[in-house]
């Protein structure tokens, strides 16, 4: 038996995005975004309103990151989403975030977020507020490579958001090897 809850927003896992941007005078800015992921091959879409800083930031430099947010700053990448910019400038240095300045797109990477994709602005939809960004780069903090030196999950911690509760839970319990187990059924 299942219960019928009626068009909502609920999907799991919601990926807690943490999007910068640079304004039109180099001061960075951050938000906190959960509706996004890989919208292509190497495209990340992102639902954010025009009324952010942060969108605004990127509609003026056409450039941006996005950060996983992480188990290990979750109260600092909550503070960016509730907080707006347009009201508080200093907001990033309240949430202890530092930036640095990628060197493959016009925008901050927040070093204290282990793993960064580096866009630059394809598209954006004011209407269905749908921003759409090309991946030029990923780059990722050494602490949280594996010995083969690709990103574990199990170090970077990355947090999702659960729509229904409110909570922020944690990722990285393996359950299984993708394009493999399925082909015990073949």
């Amino acid at each position: 038996m299942r219960k019928n809850f009626g068009s909502k927003t609920w999907l799991y896992p919601m990926p807690v995005f943490i999007v910068a941007a640079y304004d039109e005078n180099g001061v960075p800015n951050a938000m906190n975004a959960a509706w996004g992921g890989i919208y292509t091959d190497n495209e990340v879409g992102i639902c954010l309103s025009e009324g952010h800083k942060t969108t605004q930031n990127i509609l003026a430099t056409k450039a941006f990151t996005v950060s996983m947010g992480t188990a290990e700053f979750v109260t600092a990448c909550d503070y960016v989403g509730i907080v707006s910019g347009n009201k508080e400038p200093d907001k990033l240095q309240k949430a202890g975030f530092y930036t640095q300045k990628s060197i493959y797109v016009n925008a901050p990477i927040i070093e204290e977020l282990p793993m960064t994709l580096e866009c630059e602005l394809l598209s954006y939809d004011p209407e269905t507020c749908q921003l759409v960004g090309s991946i030029v780069n990923v780059s990722a903090s050494e602490e949280i490579l594996d010995e083969n030196g690709k990103i574990d999950p199990t170090k970077l911690k990355p947090i999702t958001y659960d729509p229904i509760h409110h909570k922020y839970l944690v990722l990285g319990e393996q359950v299984g090897n993708a394009f493999a187990d399925g082909k015990k059924l073949v």
